[in-house]
């Protein structure tokens, strides 16, 4: 059953595990995504304000 995302913490939690699970780190994650590394962090971390625009 796929995951409910309800809340920024949610999506975050998802985030870190799927990462993890593909042996990424954040910085990799960082890299492939042309984003910085504080953006990942308080991505995972369920910062509410990060924005995915």
């Amino acid at each position: 059953m796929p995951h409910r995302i309800t809340s920024a913490v949610d999506l975050g939690q998802i985030a870190a595990q799927k990462r993890k699970l593909d042996g990424l780190t954040q910085a990799d994650l960082a890299g492939y995504c042309e984003v910085g590394p504080r953006f990942v962090r308080e991505l995972e971390r369920g910062k509410p304000t990060v924005r995915l625009d």
